[in-house]
């Protein structure tokens, strides 16, 4: 038996609870995982709250990431007692996720937990760190470097906006914090952000094109936002867009693109090939120190995780939601 959070759905709506499970009601796979630890991300959230089309079928357990420890495999990659790492595949939300004791998963889906990681600091980075070294990497790529001038990151109170601001300025950038909450400027400049800027400077609709400020910029907030950004962004200039919190919209016009040769790179962490989520996690080992994770983060049991969702939505939760099944 196991303890999980069940989201069921019937003609009465959607029910949450914490509740005990026989082991024999876990899905297909071919490794199972005692889970140490998991988190508490946006999309769970709405998972858990019933506020998006996140869940695809019933009964469900969310999470889409965790940590753990293999209790039994027949895959040949894994074997009993190997430390693993989850981020995607549609757990969660095709498949029984994280925010539970024990998960069944196919083992093309797990990588090895890097070794400069516990559990629970792999989950305080979990898919929202993961996607931030993703959008960073995504800007070396295109050539942004630090001396060409301001990063901007927006969503900056966020998951993917603290771990981008951390990032991005212990490899030197000067990062710009893009905020509704400018009562956190204290916590985004101890990550590492330069300076910070109110959110409603980019969040209404604007111009084809703005001033040219930004080198390049991590967007989680799309819609206006990201296209405001787009707008200001310099001449050859590269924009990392990972999210939707203001809206999955984009009203912009080509102007960025074609006069300016701005580049838009799409992140997605959901699908990423095995090789990107091991050079990612390498990337993020080398970079982050263990004080800046316990900066980010706040540590909870599995039965709080559902007050937190609500509250996580409502724009209470600043960082990273860790879930610890030894709570």
């Amino acid at each position: 038996m196991f303890k999980a959070i069940l989201i069921d759905n019937n003609d009465d709506g959607q029910r949450v609870a914490v509740e005990t499970l026989d082991e024999a009601r876990l899905p297909e796979g071919d490794v199972t995982v005692r889970v140490d630890c998991s988190t508490l991300n946006y999309k769970d959230a709405l998972a858990i709250t019933g506020k998006g089309p996140v869940v695809r079928q019933f009964p469900m357990v969310p999470g889409i990431d965790l940590a753990g420890t293999v209790e039994h495999s027949t895959a040949d990659a894994y074997q009993a007692g190997d430390a693993v790492l989850l981020n995607g595949w549609g757990v969660g939300e095709k498949h029984w996720g994280g925010l539970a004791e024990k998960a069944r998963l196919d083992s093309r889906w797990l990588i090895p937990q890097p070794a400069a990681f516990t559990a629970h600091q792999a989950m305080a980075i979990g898919t929202a760190g993961y996607t931030a070294m993703l959008s960073v990497m995504a800007l070396e790529r295109q050539g942004v470097t630090p001396e060409q001038g301001e990063v901007l990151v927006t969503g900056a109170n966020g998951g993917v906006g603290s771990y981008a601001i951390a990032l991005l300025a212990r490899l030197g950038y000067r990062v710009v914090a893009s905020t509704g909450r400018l009562e956190e400027a204290d916590y985004l400049k101890g990550l590492g952000a330069e300076s910070v800027i109110d959110r409603a400077e980019l969040s209404e609709p604007g111009r084809p094109l703005a001033k040219e400020r930004w080198a390049g910029a991590v967007d989680s907030v799309g819609s206006h936002t990201l296209a405001n950004v787009l707008a200001s962004t310099r001449y050859g200039g590269a924009v990392a867009a990972c999210g939707l919190a203001q809206g999955m919209d984009l009203p912009a016009s080509v102007a960025p693109f074609i006069l300016r040769g701005v580049t838009l790179c799409g992140i997605d962490s959901v699908m990423r090939p095995y090789a990107d989520r091991v050079e990612a996690w390498r990337r993020l080992g080398e970079l982050l120190a263990p004080e800046q994770l316990d900066a980010i983060t706040r540590t909870i049991g599995l039965d709080e995780a559902i007050d937190t969702a609500s509250e996580l939505l409502a724009g209470r939760v600043r960082g990273r939601v860790v879930v610890d099944m030894a709570r």
